[in-house]
């Protein structure tokens, strides 16, 4: 339970006794009781219209939050995964295949969190290495080379940093990835599904359409580094999170994204349904613009989208005599 759903847990708890009771020795009446859950809606509407930007971080990490795997189970009715980098191995912090999406052909790209430890474990806490980076940009050259769209599914809290990592040439493939997906002669949806922190989410995150969930965050840094780094002081990860303007609304006003795809009151984690159902209907709705596009122009306008990103201000000062 997050901390700031205490208050709702507490009624929620509290109607249950009185439902409970009533079964026995009635205490109130049935009009009472959905005055009472009148109220607890009320309740969840003010608590969750009125969240911090740290708040909704917590939101976003949430242990029952949907994963990409997840996603790939509920989105897709045919899934075909493709292993290995044929360099080194086969990353399981990042997940390749050939999909169908609503009877559309898809190559899907997805980075994997893990659901339990073991899972955590094997999939690195979905902080890819190099490797996965190079599947990645494997299969979309795949997708290209068969006139299919490339839809990328973001979730990570940053490329692993670990020397094995750096010895493999972690810089040199998300660098790479980023040089070929700005060119890649397909259309690309890019959905961050949960965290999207650094480069390690910009590595398979350069598309035709930028889309977040509501509760997802999108940042150069995470909230701890940012207040380390600044403050010297993890503890001020709350004061990071507002400064660093790494919600979804936030990002839409500065172009940083495109679209904002509504989460259930509360997050995914409490309606995962609701919210595979919404990615589905985004997903199918952007194929359908962009397959009517030509591939000359839809290059020309990812490489301007990510070339214009970016807001300045200047100040005029007067001259010094």
């Amino acid at each position: 339970m997050l901390s700031h759903e205490k208050q709702i847990q507490e009624y929620e708890e509290t109607i249950a006794k009185f439902k409970e009771q009533n079964q026995n020795n009635p205490l109130l009446s049935d009009a009472e009781l959905v005055k009472l859950e009148k109220k607890l809606d009320q309740l969840k509407k003010k608590v969750y219209s009125n969240l911090s930007p740290w708040e909704r971080v917590t939101i976003c990490r949430h242990p029952q939050r949907p994963k990409a795997k997840d996603y790939i189970k509920h989105l897709c009715e045919e899934f075909h995964e493709i292993a290995g980098d044929r360099l080194f191995r086969d990353d399981t912090a990042i997940i390749c295949g050939l999909a169908k999406i609503g009877g559309i052909k898809f190559m899907v790209i997805a980075q994997e969190k893990g659901c339990d430890t073991e899972s955590r474990v094997k999939s690195n806490f979905g902080m890819p290495h190099p490797e996965g980076y190079r599947k990645a940009m494997r299969c979309m050259r795949l997708a290209a080379k068969f006139n299919l769209p490339v839809l990328s599914l973001i979730d990570t809290p940053g490329a692993y940093a670990g020397l094995a990592a750096e010895e493999r040439g972690q810089g040199w493939a998300i660098a790479q990835n980023l040089f070929e997906m700005a060119r890649l002669p397909t259309p690309m949806i890019i959905i961050l599904i949960g965290e999207g922190c650094s480069g390690g989410a910009l590595g398979i995150g350069v598309g035709d359409v930028v889309a977040m969930l509501q509760h997802s965050y999108y940042s150069v840094i995470s909230p701890e580094g940012c207040a380390s780094i600044l403050w010297k002081d993890a503890s001020k990860k709350s004061t990071a999170a507002q400064a660093l303007k790494m919600q979804a609304e936030d990002l839409l006003e500065m172009g940083i994204i495109d679209d904002i795809i509504e989460e259930p009151l509360g997050g995914a984690h409490h309606d995962p349904a609701a919210v595979y159902e919404n990615v589905k209907k985004y997903i199918l709705s952007e194929w359908n613009v962009l397959k009517a596009v030509p591939l000359e122009t839809l290059i020309e306008q990812r490489y301007q989208k990510f070339r214009k990103m970016g807001k300045f201000t200047v100040e005029e000062k007067a001259d010094i005599l």
